[in-house]
């Protein structure tokens, strides 16, 4: 019988080092969301000195979506082929906060490319390497628990709360360069971290060489015969044209609300700081609280409902003219659409496929929203904003919610607590 290793085995580490390696993991990838958003929030002070176009700010954070969907892919392989998870986590680190000083040295757009080209690489492979080493070291019973914290806590209080509050603020008394200069730092702090208080996970047991022959000779149709046959249950389908639409508004918004809240609505770079970290506030609450809500209610009211409900940003931004703290609170509710994020992402499919498709439909879901989404969304809102101005992004923000609430409309539900209550009536 095969013996259970890393993510089964019997012997596991103590219940505090399980909790540390999951608070470490989360601010690490916090830390990554903190650099990865960091041109975003500073692109007010960067665009007017490298006298970028707006379809250049649009390349610039598409080619990076693209990098890290790829590097995702291929670092989280070859950590599986190499068996050193930590390592590989801690090179990544140390490389994407060395990226960040390479983004504050940028003086023209060809170099600000190759520093985000760069950055995306590093930080593609940080997130399915720490959830690689969740699954190996957490308990069964809080994986679900700890891998969202992993993945959401300190992605969105730093990445989308502190990051905006602190980088302006920095680049208004430092400078834009300066600011990212600073804010390599905390990535060299958690990756020396890692690699100090951090054991490499077991290495899971290796497959029989047949079976290697097999996948290396066969993947690729193997794979796209999966794909084509997923795509055919309704929930999968709907779910990644929903990863599509919703990961491209996502940085759209990222990409150019600053822009225009400084630019169109002339608010001042403090208030679009925190406006832009309300988002965060929003993002953090809702990851925990829409998706609690989905077991008792049912998946598909709640993602109909909150897609819809990503409506009211945009339309805010555009036409509510009161304070900044009024906008601030039409950000957070029209925010809220971020909890649904790991319900089309990982929830919803796995419940809708048998075990064995679950890693296809996770790598669809991911792979073809960051890098069809997350990479030709902000290319083409920002050749929209040249040729229209930059309220063209937030109308393409407000189309992209519409075709995810219509999306969503096609589910079918899949959460076990509320097909048990219908079975129950039947």
């Amino acid at each position: 019988m095969h013996q259970p290793t890393g993510a089964t085995a019997v012997g596991r580490r103590p219940a505090g080092y399980q909790a540390m390696l999951v608070g470490l993991l989360s601010v690490n990838f916090g830390i990554v969301f903190f650099d990865r958003n960091a041109l975003n929030f500073l692109m007010p002070f960067v665009q007017p000195e490298l006298g970028l176009s707006n379809s250049q700010v649009g390349w610039i954070a598409g080619i990076f979506s693209f990098t890290w969907a790829l590097a995702a892919f291929g670092i989280s392989r070859l950590s599986d082929m190499v068996g050193n998870r930590k390592i590989l986590l801690v090179i990544s680190t140390l490389a994407f906060s060395a990226c960040s000083f390479l983004t504050g040295l940028a003086a023209t757009f060809a170099m600000m490319i190759g520093a985000r080209i760069l950055m995306g690489i590093a930080e593609g492979g940080v997130m399915p390497i720490s959830h690689a080493m969740v699954a190996a070291e957490v308990e069964p019973k809080w994986r679900g628990l700890a891998q969202g914290i992993a993945q959401n806590t300190g992605s969105n209080f730093f990445g989308s709360f502190v990051a905006p509050v602190v980088l302006v603020w920095l680049a208004q008394e430092h400078g834009w360069r300066n600011a990212f200069y600073i804010a390599g730092i905390p990535g060299l702090i958690t990756g020396l971290l890692i690699l100090f208080l951090l054991k490499e996970p077991e290495a899971p047991m290796p497959a029989p060489v047949a079976a290697q022959k097999q996948s290396i000779g066969a993947g690729l149709s193997q794979w796209w015969a999966a794909v084509r046959e997923v795509l055919r249950i309704r929930n999968i389908s709907a779910c990644v044209i929903m990863g599509i639409v919703l990961v491209a508004y996502l940085v759209i918004c990222w990409s150019f609300m600053p822009l225009y809240l400084t630019q169109v609505r002339g608010f001042t770079q403090t208030q679009t700081s925190w406006l832009m970290g309300s988002l965060g506030i929003s993002a953090t609450v809702s990851s925990f609280a829409i998706a609690g809500v989905s077991d008792l209610i049912g998946r598909r009211p709640v993602m109909i409902t909150t897609s819809f409900l990503g409506l009211i940003l945009p339309i805010g931004a555009l036409y509510y003219g009161g304070s900044a703290w009024g906008l601030a609170g039409i950000f957070i509710v029209g925010w809220a659409l971020n909890g649904i994020f790991p319900l089309f992402m990982a929830t919803v499919p796995s419940e809708s496929v048998s075990p064995d498709k679950a890693a296809t439909v996770f790598g669809l879901c991911m792979g073809s929203c960051e890098i069809l989404g997350g990479a030709a969304g902000p290319a083409l809102a920002g050749m929209a904003a040249d040729g229209w101005g930059l309220q063209a992004p937030l109308w393409m923000m407000i189309g992209l919610a519409l075709v995810a609430g219509i999306a969503a409309l096609s589910l079918n539900e899949s959460a076990p607590r509320v097909l048990a209550r219908r079975q129950a009536t039947i």
